[in-house]
């Protein structure tokens, strides 16, 4: 347990992604009131309203869970797209569909490439020291990294709107 206090400092990627995530969870909270405010349609006040967080934080942990372990996850869609041609073209799709509603929409393919890469390298340090867990504990720990990153930088955009205030 005393070792793993001291990762962050012996891996100082850790601490980026920390930043990086931290510096995310800070964004969000900031633009969330302002897409409420712009919602035009009912789907945009719904998605803007309750869900914007949820959200959000899904897409960040699609996004280290990928970046966590990318071998296994590859494998297994290399299998499911080997048993059918029907799978084959509804993974392909699904695959040109998201990639291109996040082109569409450059900020957040940008937030996503930029936690991508902190992760990638938070991930290149912790090789670095010869710290491999299984794929599943490395996602789990990286995830709730991630998750108490943006809970800082969340906490801290209340707490600045709150001095202001």
């Amino acid at each position: 347990v005393f070792g793993l206090l001291f990762l962050p400092v012996r891996a100082p990627m850790l601490l980026v992604l920390l930043l990086v995530s931290g510096y995310m969870g800070l964004h969000w909270a900031e633009v969330a009131p302002l897409l409420l405010s712009r919602a035009e349609t009912p789907l945009q006040l719904e998605l803007a309203g309750p869900l914007f967080w949820p959200l959000q934080c899904l897409q960040a942990l699609v996004v280290v869970v990928v970046c966590a372990m990318p071998d296994l996850l590859l494998r297994e869609l290399s299998q499911l797209m080997a048993a059918s041609k029907a799978l084959t073209l509804v993974v392909t799709l699904l695959i040109v569909i998201t990639g291109g509603l996040y082109l569409l929409h450059l900020a957040v393919l940008a937030e996503v490439l930029v936690l991508a890469s902190a992760v990638l390298l938070a991930r290149l340090d912790l090789s670095r020291l010869r710290i491999a867990p299984a794929p599943l504990v490395g996602a789990a720990g990286l995830s709730s990294w991630v998750l108490l990153g943006i809970g800082l930088g969340y906490l801290l955009h209340e707490r600045v709107v709150a001095v202001a205030a």
